[in-house]
């Protein structure tokens, strides 16, 4: 077993420091590692400085740090410079979900380390057999799939794929107990894994039933909020069933099942939404209107918000466990 006195000896990189890399980062500096954080984008490396700051600020507010914001600062080292992860014995890829890109950063990666350190992709969307296939020792290779902010969720899926040697992939799952997860451990590497793929069912029926017409966003959305937002934390779906009693599912499957949305197609309003390049609350433009200054205070409310769902996983974890 690994214990967290071994942490911070463990030194880790981070490639790509958009929001989830900075956020990915300031995870793994809170549990105690050093951190070599690598902007492989021209002129990303200030901007991924400021956010890696503020989130630890965040952090700060959210109880989650031992001593004050700059302590923990000065264990990031940031650069354009991929000899920086010369020691690092992993190493995070957090870029665009574009194979080639992700092809040239591992390249980079391979060259400044060595044959054992573990690479991991926080990819959702591209296999992991297919992306261990791009660097020597594929073994080496798994998926570490984070949720935003990363240090303030439980969720993390450790994905192996066809070649990912089990010994690592163990020491990465025992690893991410130390980080404050509670990850979900796939044997098998599935497209979209097991977040995005219940997600996606929820997502394609949800358009489904805007576009018969039979409920609108804000009432498809307080479905989802008073329901399964109200149990959610508490209890995953099967532990929600055995809650319910499971008497009656059987039955309710038959009836339901056939009458679900099953179109392989991107619904239309989706599609509209690309092509305006709607971005929701981080544009002001996206399936809901909005205010001048309405996006960021979403955004505030959201990081208010996960806080207390931090605490509530917790306590609930803890109370099963007792």
């Amino acid at each position: 077993m690994i214990n967290a006195i071994d942490l911070p000896e463990i030194d880790t990189g981070v490639v790509g420091l958009g929001l989830m890399g900075s956020s990915i980062a300031v995870a793994l500096c809170i549990a105690g590692h050093p951190v070599k954080a690598v902007a492989p984008i021209k002129d990303e490396l200030e901007g991924a400085k400021r956010t890696t700051f503020h989130l630890l600020k965040h952090a700060e507010e959210s109880g989650l740090l031992n001593t004050p914001v700059s302590e923990y600062y000065r264990h990031i080292h940031f650069s354009e410079d991929y000899s920086i992860l010369e020691n690092c014995q992993l190493v995070q890829e957090c870029v665009v979900e574009n194979q080639t890109i992700k092809a040239k950063i591992y390249r980079k990666i391979i060259e400044h380390t060595n044959e054992n350190t573990v690479i991991s992709s926080n990819t959702s969307a591209i296999p992991v057999s297919l992306l261990q296939e791009l660097v020597p020792n594929p073994g080496r290779f798994l998926g570490i799939h984070w949720a935003e902010p990363a240090y303030l969720t439980r969720f993390m899926e450790i994905t192996k794929g066809e070649k990912t040697d089990d010994s690592l992939a163990n020491w990465v799952y025992e690893l991410a107990h130390l980080w404050g997860k509670e990850p979900t451990f796939l044997q098998k590497d599935i497209r979209g894994f097991v977040t995005n793929r219940l997600m996606y069912a929820v997502y394609r029926e949800i358009f489904h039933l805007l576009s018969s017409g039979e409920t609108s966003m804000e009432g498809a959305d307080k479905a989802f909020r008073y329901d399964a937002g109200s149990w959610m934390t508490f209890m995953g779906i099967f532990e929600r069933m055995e809650q319910l009693g499971l008497a009656d599912y059987g039955e309710t499957f038959k009836r339901v099942f056939p009458q679900l949305g099953n179109s392989p197609e991107v619904p239309e309003l989706m599609q509209e939404m690309v092509r305006i390049q709607a971005r929701g609350v981080h544009n002001g433009k996206g399936l809901y209107p909005y205010k001048q200054g309405e996006g960021k205070a979403w955004e505030k409310s959201f990081a208010a918000f996960n806080r207390e769902i931090f605490r509530m996983a917790a306590a609930c974890q803890k109370q099963k466990e007792s």
